[in-house]
């Protein structure tokens, strides 16, 4: 199989990519390292949970750190959502490049690749409190039932929320070593928030989902894409606002959070739900959406 075959229409690093070996190559596509779309939205509840819990004043190393953990663990989420799913992706054009489905890597590779993605996710893991450590196992098994949601239920965008809004959680517990309100108010909003961008990512795939039967919160919204979406990113912004106010309970305070809920309206204004192609510019918008919410949480965490 050629290079450029092997690389998908949403690559960021093509290039990058085609200059790799083959097998290099095959790895780093199983573990989408050429889309880092996906591991700056893992990443981001884990800075947002140690910025408002006030992490920033003097525990920056732990950010650098949920952020390698971020990028090893998303990559082997990848590569154990491959194995799941390499038959299902040999039927859906999108994924059927992918390299255990296109037969690139083998099974026993990828568990090989698999293992040492977790080995650094481990090396992560051991930099942590006890209680951050204890909530970061908690996440296994979710995560580990998540390739399965999408032949049972319509929603697995909300099961993804819960996989990669976990960081939140462990980032305010590593800072504060408890387990607060302000926290799961966090942890809940992400989770919205999560379901509304996988939701505009699930478009570009609609067609194909529902010839072989695969379910996503996009098909079963349907000519309500546009509502729906509002409707989950009007209460992430709820429940954030809840945090922040009982983290710093000061009207100015709130303030902080409308640069991040101004672009989650014109992500959904200016949506074109039957472009599949726009609905995936606008699941990438959420790596800056994340970050003006970083830039709340720091502003609110580091008042006062």
């Amino acid at each position: 199989m050629s290079a450029e075959s092997e690389i998908v229409p949403d690559t960021q690093y093509g290039a990058l990519m085609r200059a790799l070996p083959a097998k290099l190559r095959a790895f780093a596509l199983l573990a989408r390292f050429d889309r880092p779309i996906g591991w700056w939205l893992l990443f981001w509840p884990c800075a947002w949970g140690v910025a408002l819990a006030g992490g920033l004043r003097d525990q920056w190393s732990l950010v650098f750190w949920l952020l390698l953990g971020a990028v090893a663990m998303r990559g082997a989420g990848c590569v154990y959502n491959d194995i799941v799913d390499r038959d299902l992706d040999r039927s859906v054009a999108r994924t059927r490049s992918r390299p255990l489905a296109s037969g690139a890597v083998s099974l026993k590779a990828a568990w090989g690749w698999l293992l040492l993605l977790c080995l650094i996710g481990l090396a992560v893991l051991l930099r942590l409190d006890r209680v951050a450590q204890v909530i970061a196992l908690a996440s296994l098994a979710p995560v580990a039932a998540y390739p399965f949601m999408k032949r049972i239920t319509w929603w697995p965008q909300a099961w993804l929320g819960l996989v990669f809004s976990w960081g939140a959680l462990v980032g305010w517990a590593a800072v504060r070593g408890a387990v607060e309100p302000p926290m799961l108010l966090l942890y809940a909003g992400s989770i919205c928030w999560v379901i509304g961008y996988d939701t505009l990512y699930a478009l570009q795939d609609r067609e194909d989902d529902a010839l072989i039967g695969i379910r996503s919160s996009a098909r079963r919204m349907g000519s309500h894409v546009r509502g729906g979406v509002l409707g989950f990113y009007v209460a992430a912004i709820a429940l954030w606002a809840a945090a922040t106010w009982l983290v710093r309970p000061d009207w100015i305070a709130l303030a902080a959070l409308l640069p991040v809920a101004a672009h989650l309206l014109w992500q959904v204004a200016a949506l074109d739900p039957d472009d599949g192609l726009d609905g995936l510019i606008k699941f990438r918008a959420n790596r800056f959406a994340g970050f003006l919410m970083f830039l709340a949480c720091a502003a609110i965490g580091t008042a006062g």
